[in-house]
């Protein structure tokens, strides 16, 4: 190696093993004393890598749900409004596969600098509860940075059961002589998680029919071969209105502007009652908490968007940001706590 003069303008190469990336690099104005004979601090000075303030390139994000879905929409829309504050490229990937566990599994395994970052919904906390080896530990194996979107769902029934309210299907439940029938897009799922703690708060037997997607389980709420079914505002909504079902109350502690005129399951009778389908930032354990921080900032400032907050509410979205990474962290922990009881005392078992 070639020694370094005593005042250092040395430009060099730093080749970074984790990322594969070579780089030019320069110091400034460096006087090192016996640098010929001192060879050891000479090639320190001259190889050594120092990682830039973040970030310093393009990051991306994982979406484990396939493109188009409301996760996907949410990232896509984060991915544009982070960009020109982190002054960087911000990509979406979708990585799909074994009800998200692809996607977030990978994102676990990453370095932790804050270029690889997860955006996971409920399942995230709902998955390792569920499976018996779902591959990670929400709470251990990520660090929580802000939560970006809620969506509550709605209670639908088939417009020929003779219900109008809450207390009316509660009381209806109650004397039928057969368990009322409810569909859900799988084992485990919003819609599945949802009515079984709707069942448990209102003291009602329901039988469970899971299908394949949403879509046929409306299907079958519109055919009246079920009897309710809960879904998010966005799909509801269209056959609401049509009248090809009914809408009774929302899940969350507000209404939905989508349909104002419904409401909550609080004002319904069910005051303990809450359950979001929510969208959330995750990176790998032991990220930084200054990245952390940014990271956040960057949430808050792209959900303020005015525009993009009204396109989200108008399909049943609510966009938002977490006032700090512990916040959202504190959230996902009582969502893991909440659902694995929920889980456990219903006997919900998706192997």
């Amino acid at each position: 190696m070639q020694a370094c003069p005593r005042t250092l303008h040395c430009r060099y190469l730093v080749h970074d093993n984790k990322r594969g990336e070579t780089t030019v690099r320069k110091h400034s104005s460096w006087t090192l004393p016996f640098a010929a004979a001192i060879g050891w601090l000479a090639m320190a000075a001259c190889g050594g890598a120092r990682a830039g303030p973040y970030p310093d390139r393009p990051a991306r994000i994982i979406v484990p749900a396939t493109a188009g879905g409301n996760n996907d929409l949410v990232a896509r829309a984060l991915a544009a409004g982070m960009a020109g504050g982190l002054g960087q490229p911000v990509v979406v990937e979708n990585r799909p596969g074994a009800s998200s566990l692809v996607g977030t599994q990978y994102v676990g395994k990453a370095a932790p600098d804050g270029y690889t970052i997860l955006h996971a919904s409920n399942t995230f906390a709902v998955a390792p509860s569920l499976l018996k080896d779902a591959g990670y530990d929400p709470i251990e194996d990520f660090a929580a940075v802000s939560l970006t979107s809620v969506s509550p769902q709605v209670l639908l029934v088939n417009p020929k059961l003779p219900v109008g309210s809450v207390p009316e299907l509660i009381a209806f439940a109650k004397a039928s002589k057969k368990p009322l029938s409810y569909g859900s897009a799988g084992v485990g799922g919003t819609a599945h998680i949802a009515a079984e703690m709707f069942a448990r708060q209102a003291g009602v037997k329901l039988l469970h029919v899971p299908y394949k997607g949403n879509s046929q389980a409306m299907a079958d709420l519109i055919g009246g071969q079920i009897d309710m079914l809960f879904d998010l505002g966005s799909t509801a909504f269209p056959q609401v209105k049509s009248g090809l079902v009914r809408a009774l109350a929302v899940t969350g502690r507000r209404r939905l502007p989508l349909m104002a005129g419904l409401p909550t399951m609080e004002e319904a009778g069910l005051p303990d009652y809450e359950d979001v389908v929510f969208t959330g930032l995750f990176v790998p354990a032991r990220t930084p908490p200054e990245t952390l921080r940014r990271l956040q900032r960057e949430v808050r400032k792209a959900v303020q968007d005015p525009a993009i907050k009204s396109q989200f509410q108008q399909v049943g979205i609510e966009l938002v940001a977490s006032d700090s990474p512990e916040q959202f962290a504190r959230y996902v922990a009582e969502e893991f706590r909440k659902k694995a009881a929920l889980i456990k005392a219903a006997h919900i078992d998706a192997q």
